[in-house]
C-alpha cells in the first residue's frame, strides 16, 4: 500500500493544502509565506526523504505562530493517515547531527502517543523575522497530531540558525529511520501487539 496522504485544513487562521509521500525521495514544494518556516521545511523533506507539498496561506498579519503551528498539525495528520497501523516499521529512530559549532541529539518514536521534549535555548529571540519559539510550537504540533514523541536535545550552539537548522535535521533524519521497513518485524511494532492511536 502507498503510504500517502492529503490533507486540506482550514480554520479562521488558517488555510493549508498538503499532500505526502512518506517513500519518497525528498521532493519539496513549499509555500507558507514564512521564508525561514519554508527552508526549514526543505530540511526536513530532504533529510527524512519523504515527498511534501505545502500550500497555506495563515493570519501573518498578526504573526507566524497559527501558520507554523497549523502547518505542524496538518503534516502531523497526513503522517498519521499515510502510517496507517504502523505495521512493520522499525517506529523508532536517533540521529546525533553536528552543523557546524552546534550539536543536537534527537530521536522519534512513531508508537502512537503524543509528547514534544526540545531542550534548546536561543541566543537571540528571533531568526531575521522569525520567533525562534515557534521552532517548538512546530514539533508540538506535529507530534500531537502524529501521534509520535519528538525529542531533542541540543548539546552546544551560539548561533540561532544553526541551532533551528539542527534541530530540524536530526529529528528529520530521526523520523527516516523511524518510517523505515524492519526486514524481521512482521507486525505491529509493540509487545502489546497493537499501538495506541
Amino acid at each position: 500500500m502507498p503510504r500517502t496522504a492529503k490533507v486540506s485544513r482550514i480554520t479562521s487562521e488558517t488555510s493549508i493544502e498538503l499532500t505526502l509521500n512518506l517513500d519518497g525521495t525528498g521532493a519539496a514544494d513549499i509555500a507558507t509565506g514564512l521564508g525561514f518556516f519554508d527552508h526549514m521545511l526543505t530540511l526536513l523533506v530532504g533529510h527524512s526523504l519523504i515527498d511534501l507539498t505545502v500550500r497555506c496561506t495563515g493570519d501573518l498579519h498578526v504573526d507566524g505562530h497559527h501558520t507554523v503551528e497549523d502547518v505542524g498539525r496538518a503534516l502531523g495528520q497526513g503522517f498519521r493517515e499515510a502510517l496507517g497501523d504502523r505495521r512493520g516499521i522499525r517506529r523508532y529512530g536517533h540521529t546525533i547531527l553536528p552543523m557546524d559549532e552546534t550539536l543536537v541529539t534527537a530521536a522519534v518514536d512513531l508508537g502512537g502517543r503524543s509528547a514534544c521534549v526540545l531542550d534548546a535555548t536561543y541566543p537571540v529571540a528571533t531568526i531575521g523575522s522569525f520567533d525562534t519559539q515557534l521552532v517548538e510550537v512546530f514539533w508540538e504540533g506535529f507530534a500531537a497530531t502524529a501521534a509520535a514523541n519528538v525529542h531533542a536535545i541540543l548539546h552546544h550552539g551560539h548561533n540561532a540558525h544553526h541551532i533551528a537548522e539542527a534541530i530540524f535535521k536530526g529529528v528529520a533524519r530521526s523520523i527516516r529511520m523511524a518510517l523505515e521497513d524492519d526486514p524481521r518485524q512482521q507486525g505491529i511494532p509493540s509487545t502489546k501487539g497493537s499501538l495506541t492511536v
